[in-house]
């Protein structure tokens, strides 16, 4: 069941990092969140995704926000993804899929025709008082981190 609600403040989480270390998103208070769910490290879309999110992190920092990837992957999955990609945020473990039952985005799909359980592309802003501010579902990876560079500055 979600969690979270646009205009409501985003419960407290804590997740892996890459590096084993706890992220929680009560430290990260006064910033602006970018979180950014996708299926799966070293995937096509996901690459594309998080390369274009890297190309513009120093904008986002600027803005005051904070670039977090999140998907079910290991952590020694995503050091992989990081240093192939050279990615300049943190990627966050969520293998017990608690991050994803709060945000709501796995969803039913279809692979190579067996119905399988993954996450369905999302990104949510959460502004500096902890609110969530937008969301974007069923996302295009293309052109997306631009979109939300966008309303980070916007807001």
């Amino acid at each position: 069941m979600p969690t979270v609600a646009l205009g409501r403040k985003v419960p407290d989480f804590t997740a892996t990092t890459t590096d084993g270390d706890q992220w929680r998103l009560k430290d990260a208070k006064g910033s602006k969140v970018v979180l950014f769910f996708y299926p799966k490290d070293m995937t096509s879309g996901c690459t594309v995704e998080a390369q274009q999110f890297r190309d513009l992190h120093a904008r986002f920092k600027r803005a005051g926000a904070l670039v977090i990837g999140v998907s079910r992957d290991s952590c020694s999955s995503h050091a992989r993804f990081r240093d192939k990609e050279k990615l300049n945020y943190e990627l966050l473990s969520d293998a017990d899929q608690a991050l994803c039952k709060s945000f709501d985005v796995i969803r039913e799909k279809n692979m190579y025709g067996k119905k399988v359980f993954g996450i369905e592309r999302s990104t949510f802003l959460i502004d500096a008082d902890g609110k969530l501010a937008r969301e974007w579902r069923k996302v295009k990876a293309d052109g997306h981190a631009a979109e939300v560079l966008e309303a980070v500055q916007a807001l």
